[in-house]
């Protein structure tokens, strides 16, 4: 079997550090391109000047999704997408198709995060990608929304994080759940009380799927740059149950269920119980591995999370009990992910929600409450919507709805879940510390070695 390099359209790496100013931070770029009009004497209203220019990093499934979204926001006058890349040149086409003859093309996405006239970037790659191009976006001084969840490893967090702040950017991550009109209502119910104090949260999806059709590794595609597609990643021959969506159900690569549905899902949990910022004290874990196929992600696993102070349990699940979609009338919107779910268990109640990366819809008792007349009500922050909450962040500095401080928290529960079934035994965490205490193999295993040159 030959290797196929296919590596046209490659930045250097030393070309990348040089123009990008990695080592200042960004301080290459001087200031954002993009300048509210309130700091100019105006308005604090989107004008022609001030559109937002952006580039789009990985155009797959969801980063298709994303350049069909940003192209109605294009129409409005409130973005122009200036560059797209991907490093399959077939997804790269057709996305150009999508993205309209201003955009740019690329391979390597280093050529977006060194052009001067790219305000932000839409990063829409597999998982293992997450932490490097997003400290590499960060050091260029962009700003940027990243696709969930926010991290492959516990130390990639933490340097997300540190990059972040040194840049002073706004970042928003994609579990756009949170921003929907269903989870505003079901913040605004249990913020409320009419459940009581929620003691248990409990999250499901189905089980991981099973690689049942066993493919040969071979040569990739002629159109696919692997090596580039591989990037951090350990190297390992080409298989098209590896690649492209099928990274999902892979460890290094995706995290299975628990990081694709239940970063979704555990984000709407750690909002609505008012925990971002905050960490479990004990997590522990019981599944089931995979016995054919190349997929090694849990097929079925529970995973429960501790709290104190308050006091409450975050349980996932997979498969778990799912409660039975609700059925809805001709007008209002179809639960199109019924097998994904949470209960939350109040003293006084219990409320339910349905969806994951398609979307969140919450019970009729829950959109239909009002408050009860002569009491007051407790305010809950009602989003625009997920990019424009992101807007928001960039033109006034404010802390966006999924910032990256409480999504890396998110993706802490994600693979912690992932490492304590791997080790078959309870985690000790330390939320100050973002560390794993009292058990120095599983210590080792919250960060993983990168392959040069795509290496934090």
């Amino acid at each position: 079997m030959s290797f196929k390099s296919n590596r046209p359209n490659r930045l250097p790496r030393r070309d990348f550090l040089k123009s990008a100013g990695i080592a200042t931070v960004g301080a290459a770029w001087g200031v954002p391109q993009f300048v509210p009009r309130r700091v100019l004497g105006g308005e604090a209203t989107a004008g022609a000047g001030e559109r937002l220019v952006l580039g789009v990093i990985g155009t797959g499934a969801r980063g298709g999704e994303h350049l069909r979204n940003l192209l109605g926001l294009m129409e409005q006058g409130k973005v122009v997408i200036a560059a797209i890349s991907d490093p399959d040149q077939k997804r790269l086409d057709k996305a150009l198709e999508t993205a309209g003859p201003q955009a740019k093309t690329y391979r390597d996405y280093r050529y977006i995060l060194t052009r001067k006239d790219i305000d932000a970037v839409v990063i829409a790659t597999p998982t293992h990608w997450h932490g490097v191009q997003f400290t590499q976006a960060a050091e260029c001084g962009k700003h940027i929304y990243l696709e969930t969840p926010a991290c492959a490893t516990i130390a990639e967090g933490k340097a997300m994080i540190a990059a972040a702040r040194k840049a002073k950017i706004a970042a928003q991550i994609g579990a756009q759940g949170r921003s929907s009109t269903d989870a505003y209502l079901m913040h605004r119910y249990l913020a409320n009380g009419v459940i009581g104090r929620v003691t248990q949260v409990d999250c499901w999806s189905p089980p991981s799927p099973v690689d049942e059709r066993l493919a040969p590794d071979g040569d990739p595609p002629e159109e696919m740059d692997y090596d580039l597609w591989l990037g951090p990643l350990r190297w390992r021959p080409y298989n098209p149950h590896f690649s492209h969506g099928n990274f999902r159900w892979m460890l290094e690569s995706g995290g299975g269920p628990i990081c694709d549905q239940g970063s979704h899902l555990l984000s709407c949990a750690m909002h609505w119980m008012d925990a971002d910022g905050a960490g479990p004290i004990t997590v522990e874990a019981q599944g089931t591995a995979p016995r054919k196929g190349l997929w090694d992600a849990a097929v079925e696993m529970k995973v429960a999370y501790t709290f104190e102070n308050p006091d409450w349990v975050l349980t996932w699940s997979q498969p778990g009990e799912p409660i039975a979609a609700e059925e809805r009338k001709p007008e209002e919107s179809k639960i199109a992910q019924p097998g994904c779910g949470a209960v939350y268990r109040g003293e006084a109640g219990e409320a339910h929600c349905w969806g994951g990366s398609e979307g969140l819809w919450a019970e009729r008792q829950i959109r239909e409450w009002t408050p009860p007349a002569g009491e007051p009500e407790v305010i809950v922050y009602r989003s625009p919507g997920h990019y424009e909450d992101w807007f928001r962040g960039i033109r006034y500095g404010e802390k966006t709805l999924l910032n990256l401080e409480a999504a890396v928290g998110v993706a802490n529960l994600c693979n912690l879940g992932n490492l304590s079934f791997l080790l078959d035994r309870k985690l000790q965490w330390d939320q100050a510390k973002g560390e794993i205490v009292g058990d120095e193999e599983a210590r080792r295993l919250m960060g993983r070695p990168q392959r040069f040159p795509y290496a934090l």
